[in-house]
């Protein structure tokens, strides 16, 4: 009786595995804009106290996520014309 269930469990796990791959790219576009603007908002916090240790670790590494959510953000607005198209 517990096979049964827990192959359900298996499926609903791999379904729910499946469905976050399959983010389309207005839900991608959208996450790299609040992850940007979560890293922005702890950069400038973390930018007011860097004397201890830990807001300065907190600063350099929010920078770099805004950095890279930068990057992964213009990457999603990219044109997907083929090499010698204008």
């Amino acid at each position: 009786m517990n096979q049964p269930q827990t192959q359900k469990q298996n499926l609903t796990s791999k379904e729910s595995e499946k469905s976050l791959k399959k983010l389309d790219l207005t839900t991608k576009k959208e996450l790299a804009k609040v992850g940007m603007a979560v890293s922005m908002g702890v950069l400038v916090l973390s930018g007011f106290n860097t004397r201890n240790k830990f807001s300065r670790n907190l600063h350099i590494i929010s920078g770099a996520a805004l950095v890279g959510l930068s990057y992964y953000h213009t990457k999603l607005y990219e044109n997907k014309k083929p090499k010698g198209q204008i």
